[in-house]
């Protein structure tokens, strides 16, 4: 069976991905720090499972990840680098360390995670990365906008210059989701966005494995969405600016 390792796999578009790669018949590494979660999410999937418990953030717990999508006996045929998290202050609010680790888990690692899986992939001329970016990468609103934006240059980039090693590099960048990553940031949907601009995970999953299986280097799941990223070119720094104090001061 094809094995499957996904990052931040213990709820949201993680469980949601273990889930339908699981029905496609996938066995699943599931990687994320609450194990207990992770143990019930397998319980759930009727496919072999393997869980690691692992802090990406922590070097020693990031290295284990590592090795096993390097690792030549039972390889890792798709990697869904969806690990992350968002802050929910201005940068100038933010501890230097807050930031700093926010940026590490949305590029740093994903970096560390891809190198690993292509030395692997490459060989056997097979293997599917997927990165979690967002339609914030488009946009130079902040740090978090400014991480994002490293998967889909990267996946622009590493899906056309190994496209002929059998490898797809992918990077999904939904807009707004409903999932617990909002909560978590402790900021609450209605304060987000209107109703309308919310997605379904189960979709947006949907959507990122298809485009991933026609090759394409980045996956919108929307039409909306879509449209929203042709025109935020057209809008000026200082609008864009605007629109994301507007958006921290809907937030406080």
């Amino acid at each position: 069976m094809p094995i499957a390792l996904i990052t931040g796999a213990s709820a949201g578009l993680g469980a949601e991905f273990a889930r339908q790669l699981a029905s496609r018949g996938y066995d699943l590494v599931l990687v994320a720090r609450d194990r207990a979660r992770l143990d019930a999410l397998a319980l759930t999937l009727p496919v072999r499972v393997e869980v690691m418990a692992a802090d990406l953030l922590d070097a020693a717990s990031r290295a284990l990840v590592e090795a096993r999508l390097a690792a030549t006996e039972r390889p890792v045929d798709y990697l869904v680098n969806n690990a992350g998290f968002g802050l929910a202050t201005e940068f100038d609010e933010s501890t230097v360390e807050e930031e700093s680790a926010q940026l590490e888990l949305l590029a740093t690692v994903p970096l560390r995670l891809a190198h690993a899986a292509l030395s692997q992939m490459l060989p056997r001329h097979s293997g599917r990365i997927l990165t979690v970016a967002s339609v914030a990468g488009f946009a130079g609103l902040g740090a978090y906008s400014a991480a994002k934006s490293w998967a889909i240059t990267f996946s622009r980039w590493a899906n056309a210059y190994y496209r002929s090693s059998g490898v797809t590099v992918t990077a999904l960048a939904p807009g707004f989701v409903r999932t617990e990553f909002h909560e978590r940031m402790g900021v609450t949907r209605e304060s987000m966005a209107p109703r309308a601009a919310w997605l379904d995970a189960d979709r947006v999953v949907r959507a990122a494995l298809r485009d991933v299986d026609r090759r394409r280097p980045v996956s919108i799941p929307s039409a909306r969405y879509r449209a929203l990223i042709g025109v935020l070119p057209l809008l000026g720094p200082a609008i864009r600016a605007g629109v994301a104090r507007r958006g921290t001061a809907a937030r406080s």
